[in-house]
């Protein structure tokens, strides 16, 4: 049995569903506390609850750092209890935080509030209903949607702990679960909130920009081509990526391809219908023979045989934020994909990700990096609509709050945000039998940043042979290239 939880966001008409529930993964919870705490030496052990006051016992001393800062160090302390050394050398790295001058009273606003909702999900983490209670009464009229950047990421998270706070109160003394509602966005709503990122902000994009780029690499010099689509579009409604690409392989040096084949891959067979006909309709203006494929499937279930592969053609293999879907805590889900996809043969395989380890086995470890990764979106956001911007409501509530939701209230198969960091796809997809193929694409990347006039504060960097595109340095999303 399974459950997600979701919360009304009070913001338009919902739908309403029953989901099944368990315990299972709340379970699993408490026993990698107890175990970590038994493996942490006295002094980490003795320390660890009280490194979660340092901001309110220092409060005059930190005031000038942005509260960023002190979510980044609040990470870094939890980090230190799941990986002492590691997060030891983190925490003096960060010790001297950003020096811009900030109001007294905002700062210290924003420095309880990171304290409160430190202290909330502590207490969640270890049931203590009465307490967690307490502090969401007391943290829901501070957390605002139409708040400050940290405010309205605030919200989302509270909603999170209400959520998963909710399900521990519904525990029977043997563990039974009392039938909870969740409350479900309107598909048409989050249609529009992704519609809204896509053209808002440039994360999408961004995976789009490399994918096509390094798809024109792997076909230079063929003349049949097969791009797989897994997850086709994400559920947008339009096929920009694949207009850019077919324009793209017209206009190649030497000659455009004999044949373009586009498989796509997802639920929505009505959808990827209309948009392939958009695509054949514009490949066909522009004198390039194209045929579009649907494979109605669950990516578990996908088998060499629905590509219908050809002799002599060339694959790529496209995925724009999906694979984080299919990770589970068993492993099996995900190296089934990936087998598939390594049957093959593909001349490249590309695989854009969130950068940030959202799967880790303690919830407070989740919660942290969430707490940072999502502030650092949300203080993009800022940057690009008003305050009081509908649209930005929309893209917050129904977009991202849905992610935050996700990975701070589900556990188990429910949990499907499992975000990793690139070292980690690195690692799977090398045990899975890929080689990586470096990204040189940085002077591309940034003319290509330029245009998208996004604005001040986006950043590019290369790791390792893979391009992230970060806010103010801090990895939003990974780009890495594969072969066989």
């Amino acid at each position: 049995m399974l459950l997600c939880l979701g919360l009304d966001l009070n913001l338009s008409g919902a739908a309403v569903e029953s989901p099944a529930n368990t315990s299972e993964g709340f379970s699993h919870e408490a026993r990698n506390r107890k175990r970590l705490k038994s493996e942490m030496p006295p002094s980490v052990e003795g320390s660890a609850g009280r490194d979660f006051g340092v901001v309110g016992n220092n409060l005059s001393g930190m005031r000038r750092l942005h509260f960023r800062d002190h979510i980044w160090a609040y990470s870094q302390r939890y980090l230190a209890v799941e990986a002492m050394d590691e997060a030891a050398s983190a925490i003096m790295r960060g010790g001297g935080g950003e020096q811009e001058e900030v109001g007294d009273q905002s700062s210290d606003e924003e420095m309880r509030l990171v304290q409160q909702l430190v202290a909330c999900a502590e207490a969640v983490a270890c049931r203590d209903r009465t307490h967690a209670s307490a502090l969401l009464s007391d943290l829901k009229p501070k957390a605002l949607v139409f708040g400050t950047s940290f405010q309205r990421v605030a919200s989302c998270f509270v909603q999170g702990l209400s959520d998963r706070l909710a399900f521990v109160q519904n525990l029977g003394a043997v563990g039974a679960v009392a039938e909870s509602l969740r409350t479900a966005i309107q598909a048409n709503e989050r249609d529009e909130a992704l519609r809204l990122v896509y053209e808002v902000c440039p994360y999408i994009k961004f995976g789009h920009f490399v994918a096509n780029e390094a798809i024109l690499e792997a076909f230079e010099g063929e003349s049949s081509v097969h791009v797989v689509d897994l997850g086709m579009t994400m559920g947008l409604s339009h096929g920009h990526q694949w207009r850019s690409l077919i324009d793209s392989l017209v206009k190649r040096q030497g000659h455009p391809p004999r044949r373009l084949r586009i498989t796509g891959v997802g639920p929505w067979r009505d959808r990827l219908r209309e948009i392939g006909d958009d695509l054949q309709d514009h490949a066909r203006q522009l004198g390039l023979k194209m045929e579009f494929q649907i494979v109605r499937s669950n990516f578990e279930d996908l088998r060499v045989e629905d590509f219908r592969l050809e002799e002599g053609e060339a694959v790529a293999v496209n995925s724009i934020l999906q694979l984080h879907r299919v990770v589970k805590e068993s492993r099996g889900a995900l190296n089934s994909v990936l087998q598939v996809v390594h049957r093959l043969s593909p001349k490249t395989v590309v695989v854009v990700e969130q950068d940030s380890s959202h799967n880790g086995p303690f919830f407070l470890g989740r919660f942290m990096e969430a707490l940072h990764y999502y502030s650092a979106i949300f203080d993009s956001l800022d940057a690009a609509l008003p305050r009081y911007d509908t649209r930005r409501a929309k893209i917050e509530q129904f977009y991202y709050a849905e992610e935050i939701k996700n990975i701070v209230s589900c556990e188990g198969a429910a949990r499907v945000e499992r975000h990793e960091r690139v070292n980690q796809w690195r690692r799977r997809m090398s045990r899975a039998g890929f080689t990586s193929v470096p990204i040189k694409m940085m002077d591309r990347a940034k003319e290509w940043l330029g245009k998208a006039r996004a604005g001040d504060g986006y950043t590019l960097a290369e790791e390792k042979g893979s391009l992230l595109l970060g806010w103010n340095s801090k990895p939003i999303m990974a780009a890495s290239c594969w072969k066989c």
